[in-house]
């Protein structure tokens, strides 16, 4: 079981870091680039799907927490599998809750989803694009209270993370 558990671990890691090698092309102009960007990220979200199935949500605990971070960033990415977001959101409100992930983590997959879903966010996780140069967020349910919230989370306030992605 633990030779099991470190393949797991081993796999998730390996997965978040074919996801950080192609995450540019999901960007790029390039039609072949955004297409290898969302193959891999399907396979990745099937995968994670699979791996719920068989182990729940792949907490610290179990996986380590390199791998566990890794498995957050699949759930993320796996916007075209809203099944997979929503089981990955549910499994991860568990976690947290039995205090084995982090509720900052938490957060950002509920925005995540939420948008994906076409409703607003709590927590200004989600930036929409950029408007001369500044960023903008998607919609948010409580906009005067985003900082608040995410306080409670342990993220940092909403104008110094939008400030990591204007365009001087």
């Amino acid at each position: 079981m633990a030779q099991d558990i470190a393949e797991l671990a081993a796999e998730l890691t390996e997965m978040a870091a074919a996801d950080h090698r192609l995450a540019v092309r999901g960007h790029s102009e390039d039609p072949a680039e955004q297409l290898a960007w969302r193959r891999l990220t399907a396979r990745h979200g099937d995968r994670l799907g699979e791996i719920m199935d068989a182990h729940g949500w792949p907490t610290a605990d179990t996986v380590g927490e390199e791998a566990a971070r890794a498995a957050w960033l699949i759930a993320q990415h796996a916007d075209r599998q809203l099944d997979v977001q929503r089981r990955a959101l549910r499994l991860l409100e568990q976690a947290v809750a039995a205090g084995s992930a982090s509720p900052r983590d938490l957060a950002f997959l509920r925005d995540r989803t939420l948008v994906n879903e076409g409703r607003e966010q709590i927590y200004g996780t989600q930036i929409a694009g950029v408007r001369d140069g500044a960023p903008v967020p998607w919609p948010c349910a409580e906009p005067e209270r985003v900082d608040e919230l995410r306080a409670e989370v342990g993220i940092e306030p909403f104008a110094e993370y939008v400030a990591r992605y204007a365009i001087a």
